[in-house]
């Protein structure tokens, strides 16, 4: 019997489970494209309701992706997108925006993100971003791989402080946010959003994590996600094609690390002791 998925809420008081899905990489092959819409569904049937995605993955083939997996069922998912910082500007992300809704077969996206700072300012993009939430094309906006000095200029600008979450690189192998970003964006009631939980899989061969595993009974991918979702205010999208992994990322919620168990993941995956540029892949 699986634990239900826990909720955390975004500044506008919307709930979202704290595991979702990603789709990075997905729309690269058509032979699997079929699959991978499945395995987007079976998270949707388990409670994973949070999709996200990005007009880069696959030069929108991923957001085709999305766009297949949620027919019929618009209302039982929550889609995250991204623009690229070249379409940022205050005409390039109205059009982005459009071309991305056209993509997933909807009407709106409900969070919508800049993938990374680019050459626009980001009065421009912010109010693109505003002008997109006013026609009801997307429900709230956000940002992504935003390190916290981002942050504080972003939150320092008219209608900044609008801003929903910040997705970056957080795994075990790189806790450089648990320094700084990760505390600031709870302060501030702000959800962090990881992306590559487990370290494009560099995670899974880990002799502590297959140790913990074993004493629970789990996956060593399970310890991994259950490690990040046991941070309040962290959101986790692992992204899989295959419908058995989806059932295995919804298992981690069921993984109750100890205290002893966190002990030992410190001593393997030491915290940051100072501050660390934010990492990106």
């Amino acid at each position: 019997m699986h634990h239900p998925i826990p909720t955390t809420a975004l500044p506008s008081g919307r709930t979202v489970p704290v595991i979702g899905q990603g789709t990075w990489h997905m729309g690269e092959r058509k032979q699997a494209f079929a699959e991978e819409v499945k395995s987007l569904r079976h998270g949707l049937d388990l409670g994973m309701t949070l999709i996200d995605t990005a007009e880069m993955y696959a030069d929108g083939g991923a957001e085709r992706v999305v766009g297949e997996a949620i027919k019929g069922r618009r209302d039982d998912a929550f889609v995250v997108s991204k623009v690229l910082p070249t379409n940022a500007g205050a005409e390039g992300a109205k059009r982005a925006c459009e071309a991305s809704l056209r993509r997933l077969g909807t009407d709106y996206i409900d969070l919508y993100l800049l993938h990374w700072r680019g050459r626009y300012k980001l009065t421009e993009t912010i109010d693109a971003f505003e002008g997109l939430r006013r026609q009801g094309k997307i429900g709230a906006w956000g940002v992504s791989n935003f390190d916290t000095d981002d942050m504080d200029e972003l939150l320092s600008l008219s209608n900044g402080t609008e801003v929903a979450t910040n997705q970056v690189l957080y795994n075990l192998n790189r806790r450089g946010i648990e320094y700084d970003l990760l505390g600031a964006s709870q302060a501030r009631g702000m959800p962090v959003m990881a992306y590559s939980p487990l370290d494009e899989a560099r995670l899974l061969r880990h002799p502590d994590l297959i140790h913990i595993a074993k004493a629970h009974q789990a996956t060593v991918a399970q310890v991994a996600l259950a490690f990040l979702i046991s941070k309040p205010g962290v959101i986790v999208i692992p992204k899989t094609g295959m419908q058995e992994r989806v059932r295995e990322n919804r298992g981690s919620v069921d993984v109750k690390l100890t205290g002893d168990d966190l002990t030992l993941l410190d001593k393997a995956f030491p915290p940051p002791m100072a501050k660390m540029a934010l990492e990106m892949i």
